[in-house]
């Protein structure tokens, strides 16, 4: 598959570390400099349903963040209901995900806008099915990746780790963003000096705890980005 420039995998060094926050600010970063954006979210799982249409949160932010406006089933070809890891809800729900489908998915968006993030599930190796992981679609897709940082205790070893199993996949680290998870986390600075001296990537910059309603959150944590770092 041929890489674009403005396209990344978003992955993270767990779930609940703010993926989705950091992958609209980057939509929304794009969109500031003129470059149109479009997120996807392949595999979403916990749904509710609203007005007879079943809504997740994630995929629901990334199709308000993109600039270019597609349908949710463009965005999300796998929306599954109940909120747990996919491999387990696509077994109970009878859903067998096809990696071809994620493939086609991107390759369609990269016809409708410049810079496309796909953002993957919880880590980088998260199980899909019993002979596919996140780490596994990465590959499919070839695109470079973006590190999301969780910050708080033990962020260290999860991105460290990381970092080594994106290497280890032939993927290039572009780049990866220090989010603040918790705000009383103890020798911020100190953590995010000691990631800066081991990841060879770039960190495209720290967002600190945005209590600020989407879109306006959005927009401050894209400024917290500097995509030109980006490798």
């Amino acid at each position: 598959m041929s890489l674009r420039q403005h396209d990344y995998f978003i992955t993270g060094t767990d779930t609940e570390i703010g993926k989705t926050f950091v992958t609209s600010a980057l939509l929304q970063a794009f969109s500031q400099q003129g470059i149109s954006s479009l997120g996807l979210k392949p595999i979403a799982s916990g749904a509710e349903l609203r007005d007879g249409i079943w809504h997740n949160e994630d995929v629901d932010s990334l199709m308000q963040a993109s600039s270019v406006k597609r349908s949710q089933s463009e965005v999300c070809p796998y929306l599954m209901q109940t909120p747990a890891a996919p491999h387990i809800v696509a077994a109970r729900e009878n859903v067998r995900l096809d990696p071809q489908v994620i493939v086609q998915a991107y390759q369609q968006a990269t016809m409708h806008a410049d810079a496309v993030m796909v953002e993957g599930v919880g880590g980088f190796h998260v199980p899909l099915l019993d002979d596919l992981s996140t780490a596994d679609l990465a590959q499919q897709l070839n695109l470079p990746v973006i590190l999301v940082v969780g910050m708080r205790l033990g962020c260290i070893n999860h991105a460290l780790l990381t970092a080594e199993a994106i290497a280890a996949r032939g993927l290039r680290l572009a780049g990866w963003v220090a989010n603040t998870v918790d705000t009383a986390m103890l020798f911020q600075a100190e953590n995010i000096e000691a990631l800066q001296k081991r990841i060879n990537a770039p960190m495209l910059g720290h967002i600190p705890r945005l209590h600020d309603a989407a879109p306006l959150a959005w927009a401050k944590a894209g400024a917290c980005l500097d995509l030109n770092l980006l490798k």
